[in-house]
């Protein structure tokens, strides 16, 4: 009898994974274009497009918007610096910053594709720092009423979710309130959670966003900390937030999926830049890129609770699988 019952369950098994028909109908569901949102690392006209990360220019972005939304991607995360940095971060609310310009082309080109923006001042100090300090020291008031100066700014430039990026206590609250203050109440938010990580360098060294200082960034989570990390995001939440970014995407799964069962707001992993260039190779012989590995990553984040994954590989995945 034991060896009957250990034949028919292995037989069973054969039966569910022999043939290709029956694994495919089986399988859950896809990864597809609607699970993904195309970052763009916004550069000036004129500026060199010789680094580690691919960049555009404004004036590129309506060709890419195009594409991505025949092949139906539906959301950008676009990332823009200033050019002149001083230690007032003006260029975070200057009116006509590289964000603004950025945000109004793709806009004017797909006016349905989803807008989220980087609502940070790394790329605006001129120390790199994400946040303003006085006297030498930190000013969590200061920066975050400047974030949500900003917050507004992209906004009004067309910005569906901006996303507080500082890692500060307080900072979405007073983008909440600096946003429906403005009339902008429909305008989503979605903090940044950050664990400390060298796979950020790819990134920084593109958007030049290194801190001066050469250290960690000092708000950002230790990635020994999960708790930390779970309970940051659900005072996030508790500021006002309506859905949560968590960086890197392939180091946060254990927070992702601690947060879906205590929080029905959307959760969005983001594929860092070092994920990107580690997870999708060049193939030496070919010149492409192999995108198996980051779309076996990004299966394994849609399975765990994933609403969407914003990565620098958007269009050329909905491309593979289109």
């Amino acid at each position: 009898m034991t060896t009957t019952r250990h034949t028919s369950a292995h037989t069973a098994t054969d039966r569910l994974h022999g043939r290709a028909a029956v694994r495919g109908f089986l399988e859950g569901p896809e990864l597809t274009a609607a699970d993904l949102s195309m970052v763009l690392l916004v550069r000036e006209d004129g500026e060199d497009g010789d680094r580690p990360m691919p960049t555009v220019t404004a004036a590129e972005i309506p060709k890419i918007v195009r594409s991505l939304a025949v092949v139906g991607v539906r959301s950008v995360k676009v990332f823009a610096n200033s050019l002149v940095r001083d230690q007032h971060a003006s260029g975070a609310i200057a009116p006509d910053s590289l964000m603004v310009r950025a945000i109004r082309a793709v806009k004017d080109t797909e006016p349905g594709m989803a807008v989220m923006t980087e609502n940070c001042l790394c790329g605006h100090t001129d120390t790199g720092e994400c946040h303003l300090s006085t006297g030498g020291r930190i000013n969590l008031g200061a920066t975050a009423e400047l974030i949500a100066a900003q917050a507004v700014i992209q906004a009004e430039a067309g910005a569906d979710i901006v996303g507080p990026a500082a890692m500060t206590e307080g900072t979405t609250w007073a983008v909440r309130r600096a946003l429906d203050e403005a009339g902008h109440r429909d305008v989503a938010t979605m903090p940044h959670l950050i664990f400390d990580s060298a796979l950020y360098e790819g990134y920084r060294t593109t958007m030049r966003a290194t801190p001066a200082s050469g250290a960690r960034r000092p708000f950002q989570i230790s990635p020994r900390s999960p708790e930390t990390a779970v309970d940051t995001g659900l005072a996030f939440l508790s500021e006002g937030a309506d859905m949560l970014l968590l960086e890197p995407g392939m180091l946060s799964v254990d927070v992702l999926t601690a947060l879906r069962r205590r929080t029905q707001a959307p959760l969005m992993p983001f594929s860092v830049s070092g994920e990107y260039l580690r997870l999708a190779p060049i193939d030496q012989a070919t010149g492409q890129r192999d995108f198996r590995p980051l779309t076996e990553l990004f299966t394994m984040l849609k399975r765990a609770g994933a609403e969407r994954i914003i990565t620098y590989a958007a269009l050329d995945l909905a491309r593979l699988h289109a």
